[in-house]
Parts: structure tokens; C-alpha cells; sequence
């Protein structure tokens, strides 16, 4: 591609944007945080350096997360972070690259432009969109081109996209505001509850992904946190067991599991079929929750395969997905 710059797929999420250079694979994974000064509004830092600072920055400082729930909430700051990571992904370059982002199965046309417009100011030469259920799709290895059902599960940062997908397209799909963030806020509310402690939602992650669980788990296993304790307002440790993070995330996860049930009741006979027969595929960091995939197979009798590599599934389908332009006809607009 002489003389044209690099193509880029950017999966922008919530919590991480996963950046995949034409020929060069992923080149860059960092959490969606930015480090800006109050005052000046001069970006500090960006990506882990910026959440590092998470809950622990002085007054004139301010780390935020500028996307909210799959959607854009800061826009200035989502176009600075936006800059930063393509000139990362892409180095010095004369050429500016084009851009395949993708976005969550149900946003407004309003959100829609506003991620076209932070990404052309921030550099891109061309902007194409691609909904996150068909990019998980084609990362996971599945041919979404053949005349055949194929559902998908992509539980993100921000949202959790369910899409039963079928030449192409996508033929039924929803898009719910439960993903890996609603998790920790259930987490942070569990232990104020039950041990009367304030934790952070750094220290409720790491809960989620060490012991973490929506299925009852052969062997308890528990882990040593440290938060404020709400009745002296001073530093406490307490000891958390998966069996209480089992009950601290039933809610969510039974959000998600009534989701995926509404879309498979609305789901043609035919491809309720295929599905049946092929089973579901999950894909997104929220899949990575211990148990969720069982507990799916056991609510809908079906069967259920965490992909590959699901944390990254996204961003290597908007990848390939620049390749086949053709096929996603109608889904990738300028």
C-alpha cells in the first residue's frame, strides 16, 4: 500500500482500546483513561500510565474514562486519546491512515457521527464504522458471509452486544448497557453492604478477575483487599470469598442472560436451527467472568465456546474487516 498510509481497526472501548495495523497484527492494548489538567487542559497521560492515577489524583488533576456505556461522553478528550493512540499505532507517517472503528449494535446517529468526527480530527484520512457483534464474528474465526445463523456474544467494558448474524449482516441483535463495569459497580456495592467497607473500583476489577464468579466454583477461593472502613473512616482489610462474589454478581449476569434470551426469541426458526446445532460464541473480557459460559449453556440447553482470544476478538475482526470492505457493504460508512 505504497503512498496511502496504514490501515487501522480500533476496537474503542469502555475500558480498553485494542488497536490492529494492517500486516503488523495488534499493536497496541491500553485502558481507555486520560490523565488531563483542569486548568490548562493539557492532556498528562494516557492509557495505563493515566489509570494508575484512577482515584488518586490532587484537585487540578482530573483521570477520567472519556467513553461511557460504548458511547462517547467526553468527546474532547476521547479525540485527544484518539490522536495519541493512532500516532502510537502508526508512528511518524506522511500519510494519514484509514480507520475502521467499531461501535455497539444500537447506537444513535448522533453517537454514530461523533465517533466519525473525533476520529477525523484526530487524524484519520477515511472512517469507517462496524458494529462490535459482526467484528467479534469475523475475529473469532467465524465465515459471517455463508448463508447460515451464527449468535454471538460480545460482552465488553461498556456494553454487552448479543447478534445472531447471517450473510453479512446482522438479522436480530441488542445491545444492553450491562457489561464488565456494571460487574464492579456490583462488586463496590456488595462489600459496602455486607462488610461496611468503601473500595475503589481498581481494587473491585481485581476481585472480578481473580475471584470473581456467576457459577458455584468446586473450590472457594478468597483474596485479601483493602478499602475505608465506613463506620471509623479508616484504612480496613478484609478477606473476600468467590462464594460471596457469586452472590455479588448474580444480578448482571442475569441481565445479560435474559438479553441473549429475548434475542433468541426473536430469532427466525431457520437460524434458531443453525444456532442450535453451531452453539454460541462469547467474546469481550466480560466472557472471561469464571462460570458465565456455564451458566448460559445451562439456562438455554445450548451450547456455549468462549473464543480464542476474546479480550482481543474485536479489534483483530476491524482489522480483517478492512480487507472486505465489499462484504460488509451497508455496515462500513465514510
Amino acid at each position: 500500500m505504497f503512498g496511502f498510509g496504514q490501515d487501522i481497526g480500533i476496537d474503542l472501548g469502555t475500558a480498553t482500546v485494542i488497536a490492529y495495523v494492517k500486516g503488523k497484527g495488534i499493536v497496541l492494548r491500553e485502558p481507555s483513561v486520560v490523565a488531563v489538567n483542569n486548568q490548562t487542559g493539557e492532556v498528562l497521560a494516557v492509557g495505563a500510565e493515566a489509570r494508575r492515577m484512577l482515584g488518586r489524583t490532587p484537585g487540578s488533576i482530573v483521570a477520567t474514562r472519556p467513553l461511557k456505556d460504548g458511547v462517547i461522553s467526553n468527546y474532547t478528550v476521547t479525540e485527544k486519546m484518539l490522536k495519541h493512540f493512532i500516532t502510537r499505532a502508526c508512528g511518524k507517517t506522511m500519510f494519514s491512515p484509514r480507520i475502521m472503528i467499531c461501535i455497539p449494535s444500537q447506537v444513535t446517529e448522533v453517537e454514530k457521527k461523533a465517533v466519525i468526527d473525533a476520529a477525523t480530527q484526530a487524524g484519520a484520512r477515511r472512517v469507517y464504522l462496524i458494529e462490535e457483534p459482526i467484528a467479534a464474528a469475523i475475529g473469532a474465526g467465524i465465515d459471517i458471509s455463508k448463508p447460515c445463523g451464527n449468535m454471538v456474544v460480545d460482552i465488553g467494558g461498556g456494553t454487552a452486544d448479543i447478534a445472531v448474524i447471517s450473510l453479512g449482516g446482522s438479522v436480530v441483535s441488542t445491545s444492553i448497557k450491562v457489561a464488565g463495569d456494571k460487574f464492579d459497580e456490583a462488586i463496590v456495592k456488595y462489600i459496602k453492604k455486607t462488610h461496611n467497607m468503601m473500595i475503589g473500583e481498581r481494587t473491585a476489577e481485581d476481585l472480578k478477575v481473580n475471584i470473581g464468579c456467576v457459577y458455584p466454583k468446586i473450590q472457594d477461593t478468597e483474596m485479601e483487599v483493602k478499602g475505608r472502613d465506613l463506620m471509623t473512616g479508616l484504612p480496613k482489610m478484609a478477606t473476600i470469598h468467590s462464594s460471596e462474589m457469586l452472590e455479588a454478581l448474580l444480578e448482571p449476569a442475569q441481565a445479560i442472560l435474559e438479553a441473549v434470551h429475548s434475542v433468541l426469541e426473536k430469532t427466525p426458526p431457520e437460524l434458531a436451527a443453525d444456532i442450535s446445532d453451531r452453539g454460541i460464541y462469547m467474546t469481550g473480557g466480560g466472557c472471561l467472568v469464571d462460570g458465565l459460559d456455564k451458566l448460559l449453556q445451562e439456562q438455554t440447553g445450548i451450547n456455549v465456546m468462549i473464543a480464542e482470544d476474546a479480550v482481543s476478538c474485536v479489534a483483530l475482526g476491524t482489522g480483517k474487516a478492512l480487507d472486505n470492505l465489499d462484504v460488509l457493504d451497508g455496515k462500513a460508512r465514510k
